[in-house]
């Protein structure tokens, strides 16, 4: 008989470590590490390691080395995995499907939290606000204080549209049909003129169409609009217009169809298709996404063809008159987004402590902490209006970062790639404290870097190499980063390197004077920019160095200016760096001259590519839902190539060995004996330079690390023919060993008679500068001045600037 314990007294709490032999640990208190064995994906070669759990471990080596393959794609990936796979069926339908990554053993995995350097949105209606949880905050705390009131929340979002509709309802009760009158409305903040765009398009109708030529004769000149396949059956057979006339021949209703006609459904040869007049189709799949999301053919047609300027009626702000009028403490929502945040924060704790706000005194401690949490996080000089497409990929990364502040959450693996990136030496202390603060709170913090300053505060180091690419893919060390200094790695032997001042610097051959510059931030700048040196623009995070270079310098009337920014390179699984820069065309044109057939052949997109899995080199499994997957099709052995392609050759190699050349090897290749291609060989030497020769040709771009393809974009970039180059944060990505090769190509193109522009925090880079450029002296309002100009010697002797208090120390000046 079970005796019912009595009730208001108290049981004995049980021993946990009752069922364990006396001192011993409890078996809960085993698992302390995540244990990896044979992990395959990329370029590892059946790696193992036991990283400590709630502990921080930086993983280094160089670019390509195979860090990201065991972190993000083995790791992180498999812990994504699996706790996807905990959902329902129904729940997983809606969910990215992932395969299980090639690895053995994966034990001791806690949830994985990817703080990532990819950019926040491509929406243009995305803005800083938006993307976290502080519009949010501020719409409720309007919509409840704000005077005069406009409605609710929504009332006050530019994401939001009024509408209103009536009519009748036909609705069935108790087995009667019965009709009723209903009427809605939705009252939103966005503005309707712009759309909540905050800026509308004018566009140059002759940038979109030659009026002296038919449709049928190519008149259209927007990319993607070809009278061949679907888009020329409509145009054809739409019947608003006759395609063999003219089109300054049209009529006005002719040409409002071409051009303003919203999307109609037609039937066209007994086929349902939709036609649409060419500006709705512009507007939707051309202005839909951030300018910096376009690829750059259309963001060249976009620059060309559509002028933007501020909506009249909204100013800018987005939101309607209504919203606009409805204050809190003096302030509009429009007012209080457009504000720095740190002056935000200021306003709301003004408010918090003014008492008229008791109402909403939880939903402001809430504000207050986010607020706070930016400041903390080093991007108090944002506002939240700020469009989240124009954020850098380290300030995205850190604006990520802000809702894992303060988190009750424990054991939990966090995930960081390069958190340094974009930092001044000044911010990467503030960084590693919030590294340091998450490992505290009870969680495991993985971080893929290359900077001394983050590599010293590791509680545990594992360096990947030896090599890049197939040289890589291995274990080199694990231990402690004092014991890393000792190692035998390359990055052992290059932590503690320090560039040191240059003892003569150039001459400038001529200066580049800028005037009045106040993009952003700027207060009405001055200063003068030399060429034919390497000048470096340094100064902490949002002190205004992208403003004053990308808004003067790279606009600059009578240069031809060439930038390479941090903008992602574009491409699908099909694409590598073959595709990438324009290095596969005079290979395929090589190939078919060499053996008589069409330059198609060679492509696996195109008439080269493999029946069974149409080029791609795989195929889906075709499981449901989270199991899916993808096997490497048998037909082709994941070559992509028919096998008929495989019987012509270039100088012995089939296009297939062509694909799984390194670059250095191709270099060779192409540039003597039989495979001599010049083109080609040009390209290949271009990727050399940029120190990518270990990366073969057919490698899919989305397995290249941030390093890699930056590097590739420089390569490309690297062949416009341009006076000025300009260069922002070339070192993102960069192993300690890589930099020196990047300084040798920056003097090179100097020596070539560049000038070479650098926006840049590494202080190797500034030693290695011919003139530095320094803004600050803080971030925000607090930045926008030119606080020294001069040598790199002139900047350390002078020392007043936190740039050069930081560079002194870094050359042991």
């Amino acid at each position: 008989m079970a005796v019912r314990p009595s009730p208001g007294r108290r049981q004995p709490v049980p021993d946990p470590s009752s069922d364990t032999a006396p001192g011993s640990a409890h078996p809960a208190d085993s698992h302390d590490t995540i244990r990896v064995v044979g992990a395959r994906e990329n370029n590892l070669r059946d790696v193992a390691v036991e990283l400590p759990k709630r502990r921080l471990t930086v993983f280094t080596g160089v670019s390509g080395s195979g860090k990201s393959s065991l972190v993000f794609a083995t790791i992180a990936a498999e812990s994504q995995r699996m706790i996807n796979e905990t959902y329902s069926s129904f729940v997983q339908g809606f969910m990215p499907s992932m395969a299980r990554p090639d690895v053995d053993v994966l034990e001791g995995l806690t949830t994985a939290i990817i703080v990532d350097q990819e950019r926040l949105g491509a929406d243009p209606r995305s803005t800083v606000g938006t993307a976290t949880d502080a519009n949010a905050l501020l719409r409720i705390l309007f919509s409840r204080l704000g005077d005069p009131h406009v409605g609710p929340p929504q009332a006050y979002s530019f994401n939001v549209a009024s509408v209103s509709g009536a009519g009748a309802v036909t609705t069935t009760k108790a087995g009667r049909e019965v009709k009723e009158r209903r009427a809605f409305s939705v009252t939103g903040g966005q503005c309707p003129r712009c759309e909540g765009r905050g800026s509308v398009s004018d566009f140059d109708l002759t940038a979109l169409y030659d009026e002296n030529l038919s449709i049928n004769d190519g008149a259209l000149t927007i990319p993607g609009y070809s009278m061949e396949g679907w888009q020329g059956r409509i145009l054809r057979g739409c019947g608003y217009f006759d395609c063999d006339t003219p089109i300054k021949d049209f009529t006005k209703k002719q040409l409002d169809d071409l051009l303003h006609r919203e999307a109609t459904k037609l039937k066209i040869d007994g086929i349902n298709l939709t036609y649409a007049g060419l500006l709705p189709t512009i507007r939707k799949s051309m202005l839909a996404k951030d300018r910096e999301a376009m690829q750059p053919h259309i963001r060249a047609f976009v620059d060309r063809a559509i002028a933007f300027t501020t909506c009249p009626e909204c100013e800018g702000t987005r939101l309607t008159e209504a919203a606009r009028a409805s204050k809190v403490a003096g302030l509009s929502i429009a007012e209080a987004c457009a504000m720095q945040i740190t002056d935000l924060a200021g306003w709301v704790a003004d408010l918090r402590a003014s008492g008229e706000a008791a109402g909403a005194a939880p939903l402001l401690g809430s504000l207050a902490h986010l607020l706070d949490s930016f400041v903390a996080i080093g991007l108090g000089y944002l506002s939240l209006d700020r469009p989240s497409g124009t954020l850098s990929g380290g300030e995205a990364q850190r604006t990520r970062m802000i809702r894992h502040l303060g988190s009750a959450l424990t054991d939990v693996t966090y995930v960081f790639d390069e958190p340094s990136t974009g930092l001044h030496p000044h911010d990467i202390d503030r960084m590693n404290d919030l590294l340091q603060r998450l490992r505290d709170l009870g969680n495991t913090v993985l971080v893929v870097e290359h900077k001394p300053e983050v590599i010293a505060i590791a509680d545990h180091v594992v360096d990947l190499g030896p090599g890049a690419g197939s040289a890589g893919g291995e274990i080199v060390f694990e231990g402690t980063a004092d014991a890393l200094r000792d190692a035998d790695t390359l990055t052992g032997r290059h932590l503690d390197d320090r560039a040191s001042l240059k003892s003569t610097v150039r001459t400038p051959s001529s200066w580049l004077e800028v005037r009045g510059a106040s993009a952003n931030n700027l207060r009405e700048v001055d200063v003068d920019v030399p060429l034919g040196v390497l000048c470096v623009v340094t100064g902490v995070a949002g002190s205004g160095k992208s403003s004053l270079i990308h808004g003067s310098v790279a606009k600059a009337p009578g240069q031809d200016v060439v930038v390479v920014d941090q903008s992602a390179i574009k491409g699908s699984r099909r694409s590598n760096p073959a595709t990438y820069t324009g290095l596969l065309e005079p290979i395929r044109k090589a190939f078919a001259k060499a053996n008589g057939v069409k330059p198609a052949l060679f492509s696996a997109n195109s008439e080269g590519a493999c029946p069974t899995c149409n080029g791609a080199g795989v195929i889906d499994n075709g499981l449901p839902l989270a199991q899916a997957s993808s096997v490497t099709c048998e037909t082709c052995d994941g070559r992509r190539f028919s096998e008929d392609v495989l019987q012509y050759t270039l100088g012995g190699r089939t296009i297939v060995d062509v694909l799984a050349m390194p670059v250095a090897e191709a270099a060779d290749f192409f540039s003597a004996g039989e495979g001599k291609v010049p083109a080609a060989a040009k390209i290949l030497a271009r990727l050399v330079d940029v120190g990518l020769p270990y990366l073969t040709l057919g490698q899919p771009l989305s397995t290249l690390s941030g390093g890699e393809r930056q590097r590739v974009k420089l390569a490309v970039q690297m062949a416009d023919d341009g006076g000025v180059y300009v260069l922002d944060e070339p070192t993102a990505g960069l192993h300690l060993a890589d930099v020196e090769t990047l300084l040798g190509l920056l003097d090179r193109l100097v020596d070539a008679g560049k000038s070479v522009v650098v926006i840049e925090h590494h202080q190797a880079v500034m030693a290695h500068a011919d003139w530095v450029i320094d803004l600050g002296p803080g971030a925000g309002h607090d930045g926008g001045q030119v606080v020294f100009t001069g040598t790199p010697a002139d900047l350390v002797a002078d020392a007043s600037t936190l740039t050069g208090r930081h560079l002194a120390a870094y050359v042991g000046a």
